[in-house]
Parts: C-alpha cells; sequence; structure tokens
C-alpha cells in the first residue's frame, strides 16, 4: 500500500497552430492457478515458471531477445482461467511496479477492456498485438492516447512484445519507435497502399525499407506518438518524485524564498536530465528550450501560505520531436 504523495504535476501538451520503472514491462494473462505480481531478470528464471510452448514464455522471449536493448527486468502477473477475469486483475495492477503493459490475450473484449483501464488511469502504457482489421478498426474508433496497436499476419512471436523490448528500455525521450529492427521478428510482406490502410485504422507494423526490417510507425491509437506520452508521464513522475524527496529529507523546507527554490532546483535538475536524454528541443545557440517560473513568497496568496500549500510554480519546454520523414530538392546543373 502507499499513501498519495504531496506534489502534484500537471502537464498540458500545446501543439504549435498554421516511480516507476519506465522501461520496464509487464505480461498479463491467465493460468489455472493465476501468479501474483513477480519479477525476472532473465529468460532462464521464466523457464523456471514457464514451459517454452506457453503464451507467458513467448512474450517474455520476445522481449528477452533484443540483444543489448533487452530490459533488465521485466515482470508477470496471471489471473486464474476459472473465477477470475481479465477486469479482476486489471484492477490489480497499478499499484504494482511497471509501465509498458503486454497481454497474452487476443480477444477484441479483453483487449478493450485493458486499453480502457488503462487509459482511465493515466499513469501507463498498454501495446496490443493483432491480426485481425476488423478488430483495429473497433479499437480505432475508442481513439485510445495510452495504447498502442502492432499489427502482423503472424502474431505467435509476439511483435509487440519484441517492439517494447527494444525501445522501452532506453532512457525516455532518447528515441522514437519508428524504424526499429526487432530481433526474432519477419517483416509483413505488404506494399505502400496497404501500408497506409494499417496506419489509418490507428495500428502500426513491421516492413522492409531500403534494404533493413524497420518498424513503420511509432503512434498510439489517438495518434499520439508513444514518445510523446512516455516524456510526459516521465517528467510528471520525477518531478513528483524529487519534489517529494525533498520534503522527506528537509526537517523543514521553508516557506520563504530559499524554499521555494529549493523547489524550483529539484525542476530543473528534472528538465536538465530530459535535455541529456534527447527529450527538450534546443535553439539555434544550442541552448534548451525550457523555462521555470516560480513566483516568491511575496506574491503568493496568504490563504496558500496559512495552508502551507505552494501553487505558484510552473514549467514549460518544446519537445525536441523527430524526424520521421523528409523532402530534399536538387538541382542538376549542365
Amino acid at each position: 500500500m502507499s499513501v498519495t504523495s504531496d506534489v502534484t504535476v500537471t502537464i498540458d501538451i500545446q501543439r504549435p497552430t498554421p516511480k516507476l520503472g519506465f522501461g520496464k514491462p509487464m505480461i498479463i494473462g491467465a493460468s489455472a492457478s493465476g501468479l501474483e505480481y513477480t519479477t525476472y531478470a532473465d529468460l532462464e528464471a521464466v523457464k523456471k515458471d514457464f514451459a517454452e510452448n506457453t503464451e507467458v514464455y513467448k512474450a517474455a522471449y520476445a522481449l528477452l531477445n533484443q540483444g543489448d536493448n533487452s530490459p533488465a527486468e521485466i515482470a508477470i502477473m496471471l489471473h486464474k482461467t476459472v473465477g477470475e477475469t481479465v477486469e479482476d486483475l486489471v484492477g490489480k495492477i497499478f499499484t504494482k511496479d511497471w509501465y509498458f503493459l503486454l497481454s497474452t490475450s487476443t480477444a477484441i473484449a479483453d483487449i478493450t477492456a485493458i486499453a480502457e483501464a488503462v487509459e482511465q488511469n493515466g499513469t501507463r502504457m498498454f501495446i496490443a498485438h493483432s491480426s485481425d482489421k476488423a478488430n483495429l478498426a473497433t479499437l480505432k474508433a475508442k481513439k485510445f492516447t495510452r495504447t498502442a496497436l502492432f499489427y502482423h499476419e503472424d502474431v505467435s512471436h509476439y511483435p509487440e512484445a519484441a517492439w517494447v523490448g527494444r525501445a522501452a528500455s532506453t532512457a525516455p525521450g532518447s528515441l522514437t519507435w519508428k524504424n526499429l529492427t526487432l530481433r526474432g521478428i519477419v517483416p509483413v510482406d505488404m506494399d505502400t497502399t496497404e501500408l497506409l490502410s494499417i496506419h489509418d485504422l490507428g495500428a502500426n507494423t513491421y516492413v522492409t525499407k531500403a534494404g533493413d526490417d524497420v518498424t513503420s510507425e511509432g503512434k498510439t491509437v489517438s495518434g499520439e506518438y508513444i514518445d510523446i506520452i512516455h516524456s510526459q508521464d516521465y517528467i510528471t513522475q520525477s518531478i513528483e518524485l524529487a519534489v517529494q524527496k525533498l520534503f522527506n529529507r528537509q526537517d523543514k523546507v521553508r516557506y520563504d524564498n530559499t524554499g521555494i527554490s529549493q523547489i524550483e532546483g529539484e525542476v530543473k535538475t528534472v528538465l536538465k536530465r530530459a535535455d541529456m536524454n534527447g527529450m527538450i528541443a534546443r535553439d539555434e545557440d544550442g541552448l534548451p528550450l525550457y523555462s521555470t517560473t516560480f513566483k516568491p513568497r511575496s506574491q503568493v496568496d496568504p490563504a496558500d501560505r496559512e495552508k502551507r500549500e505552494y501553487n505558484d510554480g510552473s514549467f514549460s519546454f518544446e519537445l525536441a520531436g523527430a524526424i520521421h520523414k523528409t523532402k530534399i530538392s536538387g538541382v542538376i546543373k549542365l
């Protein structure tokens, strides 16, 4: 059990106008006996609990088969096949340590229930697979922001788990989920028209480009980029953790400009780390485009001071984003 933090961080994504392990995946599924939250550092450990022909092992293999990019640790949690449902399991998972959720179920009802729970919770992401375009259309209509879909004609090798295994353990903001090569996954043979139709259904897939097998996009069902959601959550929860740790280690954070500066300093430290990860854009001089504004004590509402609440700190930054396409023009002189 945990107690609610004393720190609340809110981020709004403004678009231009014309404690968590942030790379830690968890597999959920079902078995006769069920399984409480359990972590595994390698496939040998997974093999002690799951036979190689089980769906859980296959998903774990895809996660941990991505070479040096593989996550250092994964989690598994199962509900009982009799007397429990995926909804029962999902009701328990958000108190556990994970960020990317994977499921062994391909049932549209299960995928929808998991996606709706993740959406409502608002702190994690769900990566699902499907070989059924009708199911993709059903999920696309839901416009989930925190669920990404991976289409493949053969989902038995868990391409979405390989995707998470390749990308999730990198520092948030340091990569885009597009154009990644996945170990153990065969590309789908399709032309550009077919690929665009998969993207129109809100899904991503695995294709060959310029002789390389790569992921086709890096978006959630709603069309938002996975790395943006990942970055947003990283900033929010890192600042909450950093400022809470400040409160925990200090006998008192004074309600004056010194104490306010301490809080601002924790926020700036997180933003500097985000910049080093490649999350924040830089200006022409190579300086990161972020700022903080923390009102001094003299400008704070006296009622807030009486309640010992400081509600006048804010920050902003410009996401670096990523270049996914380019058009280059040239001139040949005779």
